[in-house]
């Protein structure tokens, strides 16, 4: 990737993981002011050779709108995510 391209990115925070009965994680990563987030599911299979890390740098056109009743809830978790850890730390 270019630094141009890079320099499009967004910083997202990890603010929520969930597990289903089919066997997916599911990871959500919003920005720090919690409106905006971008959701990954994973294989627990495929959760075990993925690293998981405090952020990810997403381009813009990823991230979906959160609902107005989980912003606030997702803005602190991001918060807290982000004065506990690196970027790159794995949780």
């Amino acid at each position: 990737m270019s630094d141009d391209a890079d320099a499009d990115e967004v910083r997202t925070w990890l603010v929520e993981r969930s597990y289903d009965s089919r066997d997916l994680v599911t990871l959500v990563y919003a920005t720090p002011d919690g409106e905006r987030a971008v959701t990954r599911e994973l294989s627990s299979t495929m959760l075990d050779r993925t690293a998981v890390t405090a952020a990810r740098d997403v381009d813009p056109d990823d991230l979906a709108p959160v609902q107005t009743s989980e912003q606030e809830r997702y803005r602190k978790e991001a918060e807290r995510v982000r004065e506990n850890n690196d970027p790159d730390d794995e949780i």
